[in-house]
């Protein structure tokens, strides 16, 4: 097989080459836009789960969608350790920009620039004693108006939210169309930021405007979005975005295998669910690895066989070992307890569920270690914050990232 065909994507956020398996996620989005193209109420978006299952493709695939039917757009990626404040804002920008052309009123554009501006620059650090920042720390976001006043500036990201969007929503409205914001690894963002975020959708949502935000992270942002307003339960609309079925799985294989006269047999298909799961950035990685070690079409189990280690060596490295590298020796011993105790709870006839799949009682993997919990809180919260471990429910946790634990089992302690 010649590998410079070879078809396959195994990339973070990269589209693989037959976007599988994604048609209903499509369909409610089309519908959400062209609802509110009507001037239909309808709520913003959350697309969840774990890693590897192609919710940043799929956020991006969005993202398209809007831009065709000619929508301003933006898209971030939120950061633990900063401000919701300048991404949000460049995004903005970069959306409004989209519609400028087609707006009658350029000093519109103009005005709601000036509220940009100010919203951008209010959260620059400010010196000791609240003195203005220095030169060097002041943020210029490339807007060539000057910054109003009034608006969107209090310095409250909550106020100042609500009346930007609102703002940038009216600015849509007025080219009778509307804005999407995409915000990647929602999960992320600050307490703060969070808050300030639903209160604005919830604006948002009364008033009817054509303003959406669609976000996606880990299988804890619900958690995370109603702890800071306890009717984000209903102000959003959560759809989980997991693993491929067997039929979605072996078209993400065979579509793009067939633009190049390559044929699977049936055998071969059948392993490659089993080694992959179904999780498409696996299903990607044992397809590629499966294609360069075939010597010809039709691709066999055997072939298969041959390219599991590779494809496994491969995942090791990249998938799982850069996330156990980041982990502190304590933290380590936690997943470790973690992984042993989903294999119990998890993998009991070695052909059902996955062992990630799996929560484990937080006072279990205390008893495994031989600790008191609240001993064991820091390498936790720790391991959150890095995102290896959620908890979706309260006194569980879980991976975030599909075959960790049957990674870690492989590991020498």
């Amino acid at each position: 097989m010649d590998p410079v065909r070879n078809p396959y994507a195994p990339g973070a956020g990269q589209r693989p080459p037959e976007l599988a398996g994604r048609g209903r996620e499509l369909d409610v989005f089309d519908i959400v836009l062209e609802r509110i193209a009507r001037g239909r109420p309808e709520r913003s978006l959350m697309l969840t789960g774990l890693r590897g299952v192609g919710k940043t493709v799929l956020l991006n695939t969005l993202r398209s969608q809007a831009i065709n039917r000619l929508w301003g757009s933006g898209k971030i990626e939120a950061r633990p350790d900063q401000s919701l404040r300048r991404p949000v804002a460049a995004a903005l920008h970069m959306a409004v920009r989209e519609l400028a052309p087609r707006h009658r009123a350029p000093d519109r554009i103009d005005a709601f620039l000036g509220v940009l501006k100010a919203f951008a620059q209010r959260g620059a650090p400010t010196g000791r004693g609240g003195a203005a920042p220095k030169l060097r720390d002041r943020w210029q976001p490339g807007i060539d108006v000057p910054a109003a006043s009034g608006r969107a500036d209090s310095g409250d990201i909550e106020i100042d939210l609500v009346e930007l969007l609102t703002d940038a929503a009216s600015v849509a409205s007025d080219v009778g169309t509307g804005i999407a914001i995409f915000i990647d690894e929602m999960q992320d963002l600050g307490p703060e930021d969070v808050s300030a975020l639903c209160a604005a959708c919830h604006e948002l949502s009364q008033l009817g405007a054509p303003l959406i935000v669609v976000g996606a992270g880990l299988p804890h942002l619900p958690a995370v979005l109603s702890a800071a307003k306890s009717y984000s339960e209903r102000l959003f609309r959560y759809q989980r975005i997991d693993r491929l079925d067997r039929i979605a799985a072996d078209h993400a294989l065979c579509a793009p295998a067939e633009r190049e006269d390559v044929e699977y047999e049936a055998k071969a298909l059948d392993l490659l669910y089993e080694k992959s799961g179904g999780y498409p950035y696996f299903v990607q990685a044992y397809g590629k690895a499966t294609w360069d070690h075939a010597p010809r079409t039709p691709i066999t189990a055997a072939d298969v066989r041959v390219a599991a280690p590779e494809a496994e060596a491969e995942l090791a490295v990249g998938f799982f070992g850069s996330r156990f590298e980041r982990a502190t020796p304590a933290e380590r011993e936690y997943m470790r307890a973690m992984a042993m105790l989903s294999l119990v709870e998890g993998e009991t006839d070695g052909g059902g569920r996955d062992d990630m799949d799996a929560a484990v009682p937080t006072a279990e993997i205390a008893r495994a270690l031989g600790r008191k919990p609240a001993s064991l809180s820091p390498a936790r919260d720790a391991l959150i914050k890095k995102g290896l471990i959620y908890s979706g429910e309260r006194g569980t946790v879980a991976f975030t990232v599909p075959h960790f634990g049957r990674y870690l089992r492989t590991q020498p302690a």
